[in-house]
């Protein structure tokens, strides 16, 4: 097997750096299987992929459901081979403080993000440990270092997510799985696009008065797309548990002397 011949999962990859990692893997050579609950969206984006050359298959997933999971999982490994890479984008944001929000939407967050994640790396990573070999890639965010109000079910579950990331790692040690963190500044996704203009003017000005937007720059998800290639194309013997990637400021216009 080649390294871009590995099979490869791609969670939440109906839109933003899901789809980007979907397709940038796939036109590289990379089998890709894309997993979202919007799968006419995933459809268009293995079309794609198939006229670059590449092979794309896209099922169902809801991380809510262990039904849905089960079955993406059976259908993953029976369209593309043993899974190879998993690379766990899937999130969904609703704004709201820690007090204001409802313990039922703060719950679905967590269960997104956080317990359905595990459910599905469950599944995928134990096959990889039998073969000793595999790639599992979280995508969390730089909120952990740099914590955002008004988002607080969202921040909660990326600490889980990173959380259980690192434990991965220590218990996967020596396993021939490695388990790597990419961990993106803000990028320009259409995540916290529907959320209504005045409440995200109002978020905007208290992360403006933390000091939490210091300049307009965002990444791109392709570039965060790229990051995730560079972390699972390693040789073998070496590895990336974590990696950062920030969005780089605008150069600034020369002043007249």
């Amino acid at each position: 097997m080649t390294e871009n011949s590995r099979p490869c999962v791609i969670t939440g990859a109906s839109s933003g750096i899901g789809a980007a990692c979907a397709r940038h893997l796939g036109s590289l050579g990379y089998p890709v299987v894309l997993g979202a609950r919007r799968v006419d969206l995933c459809e268009k984006i293995c079309e794609e992929v198939r006229e670059l050359g590449g092979q794309a298959q896209a099922f169902h997933l809801d991380l809510t459901s262990d039904d849905s999971i089960e079955d993406f999982v059976d259908k993953s490994a029976k369209s593309v081979g043993g899974i190879e890479i998993v690379v766990s984008c899937a999130a969904v944001v609703i704004p709201g403080t820690g007090l204001e929000m409802s313990s039922r939407e703060f719950s679905f967050q967590v269960g997104v993000n956080l317990l359905g994640t595990q459910s599905l790396i469950s599944r995928l990573g134990i096959p990889m440990v039998a073969r000793q070999r595999g790639d599992i890639v979280f995508i969390t965010s730089d909120i952990l270092n740099s914590p955002r109000p008004q988002i607080a079910a969202y921040q909660t579950s990326k600490w889980g997510l990173e959380g259980f990331a690192r434990a991965l790692q220590m218990e996967l040690e020596g396993s021939g799985v490695r388990v790597s963190v990419v961990r993106p500044g803000q990028t320009r996704t259409p995540m916290g696009g529907d959320w209504e203009e005045a409440k995200t003017a109002q978020i905007l000005e208290e992360w403006i008065r933390f000091g939490l937007a210091r300049h307009p720059g965002l990444l791109e998800p392709d570039s965060v797309a790229r990051a995730v290639e560079t972390v699972v194309s390693l040789a073998p013997g070496t590895h990336y548990p974590y990696l950062e990637i920030q969005p780089q400021a605008p150069v600034r216009r020369k002043l007249n002397a």
